[in-house]
């Protein structure tokens, strides 16, 4: 038995794709150098340093954005893409985890 199919993805400009991609490459980063959740220095290390680049391609998707005149966030349409993609386990990995015996 297959497990059932995701949602589809709503329609979405490439410049919102790519937003859309860079932020949760930086939230699944941002989510390794969680002190509150890290194994070790080592592999924070290694994300915070991939951090920087990934940042530069987020800064670069929401320029593009800017040049092409998409000013406006669909903010509906990129939270379902989020959704969609899995971002609410993502980003909460980059939150404190609740503290033992709550």
């Amino acid at each position: 038995m297959w497990p059932p199919e995701p949602p589809p993805l709503p329609a979405l400009t490439r410049a919102e794709g790519e937003l859309i991609d860079r932020y949760l490459e930086v939230v699944d980063l941002l989510g390794r150098i969680n002190p509150a959740r890290g194994r070790d220095t080592y592999s924070g290390l290694r994300a915070a340093q991939a951090l920087v680049t990934k940042a530069v391609e987020l800064r670069e998707a929401l320029d593009a954005m800017h040049r092409r005149g998409e000013s406006e966030v669909h903010a509906a349409t990129l939270a379902r893409a989020l959704r969609t993609l899995d971002g609410e386990r993502r980003s909460g990995r980059v939150a404190v985890p609740p503290a033992a015996g709550r």
